[in-house]
């Protein structure tokens, strides 16, 4: 039989991605239980002994009764590595929270063409979406409370 020139088009799991949303909606809720009811920002940090290593920042850019909107990113800590930054939408009504863009792309498709302008990977918003996951269980597993400045900029809907 011959190979065939073409790969498999990427097809997006759609029962795994929903239980990615599902198990990451839980583990934002740990971290920010009252983000409906009130502006939230929390800060998390991985330390070792007196030296902190690293701090998860989950800010409540956007809350409502429904819909959530959470940035998630690391504060910078050392110079040569870029700190991640995801946009988060929070659906309270299902119970899912999706990542909806990154500090390289505003708006993430399901599925993108690949090669592309962009050099996204087909399965890219899953990936991220993942990602989410293990960054919050990993703060959740090994992180604590960090200070907290006061933050007044959160949008109500």
């Amino acid at each position: 039989m011959a190979l065939s020139l073409l790969a498999e088009r990427y097809r997006v799991d759609l029962a795994g991605l929903q239980a990615t949303c599902e198990a990451n909606y839980a583990r934002l809720m740990r971290l920010l239980p009252g983000m409906r009811e009130r502006p939230a920002l929390r800060r998390l940090a991985l330390s070792a002994g007196d030296a902190t290593l690293a701090v998860l920042a989950l800010k409540v850019t956007e809350a409502g009764p429904y819909t959530s909107t959470v940035e998630v990113r690391e504060e910078p800590g050392l110079s040569w590595l870029p700190a991640p930054s995801l946009e988060v939408r929070v659906y309270h009504d299902a119970r899912m929270a999706e990542v909806t863009g990154a500090e390289h792309c505003r708006r993430l498709q399901p599925r993108y063409g690949y090669p592309n302008a962009a050099m996204h990977q087909p399965d890219e918003k899953s990936q991220l979406n993942l990602f989410l996951g293990e960054w919050l269980a990993h703060y959740l597993n090994c992180g604590h409370l960090a200070e907290n400045p006061v933050d007044h900029s959160v949008v109500r809907r």
